[in-house]
């Protein structure tokens, strides 16, 4: 008997239409394009998270937005997981990282959040860090005081050159994950 997997790959972002081109929602932007890729659709609804569905092999596989707010992803996580009976290991979460340059993408697992309010909280709804994590370089603020204007402002004229080609790279990333396994895919990607 073949021995089905399931996966997630949740983006992070914020729901409402003033954040969809905002360097917080990049997470979004990836699952997004995932969803380009197979033809799909964001339609079904359930816990506060959109998603979709589709087989990859003899897995299954999802795609999820956290409909909640940034700082409360964990919620809509955690309740798709339980209810899906999704091994927290098998869980990808796709996000902004303002430790990173731009462009820059790694690959991590069983890491802290970091001072990201929402990987806080998918860790507190979880109750572990054992999960994966694409983290996708946003760059920190030429001021440190204006960390909330850098994750919830436009990508400038120069970042949208290359966006596309970000978007892209951190999606193959996270099927990376799925298809060769986290340690490969770290080797692949993290020194990039």
């Amino acid at each position: 008997m073949i021995d089905t997997k399931i996966f997630m790959i949740a983006g992070l972002g914020n729901p409402e239409k003033k954040y969809f081109q905002t360097r917080h929602n990049i997470g979004f932007m990836v699952v997004d394009e995932l969803a380009r890729r197979n033809a799909l659709n964001f339609g079904k609804s359930r816990f506060d998270a959109e998603y979709v569905n589709l087989s990859f092999k003899q897995d299954k596989l999802f795609f999820v937005k956290p409909q909640s707010y940034m700082n409360k992803s964990g919620f809509p996580i955690q309740k798709l997981a339980s209810y899906f009976k999704i091994n927290i290991s098998n869980i990808i979460i796709v996000h902004d990282d303002i430790d990173l340059p731009f462009g820059r993408i790694r690959i991590s697992k069983d890491r802290g959040h970091g001072g990201h309010n929402g990987i806080r909280s998918i860790i507190e709804a979880l109750g572990t860090k054992d999960f994966t994590r694409i983290r996708i370089g946003i760059a920190s603020p030429a001021r440190q005081s204006s960390t909330t204007g850098q994750v919830l402002g436009d990508f400038s004229k120069e970042e949208n050159k290359t966006l596309d080609k970000l978007i892209g790279k951190a999606a193959d990333a996270s099927m990376s994950v799925i298809k060769e396994g986290v340690l490969a895919s770290m080797n692949s990607y993290n020194s990039i």
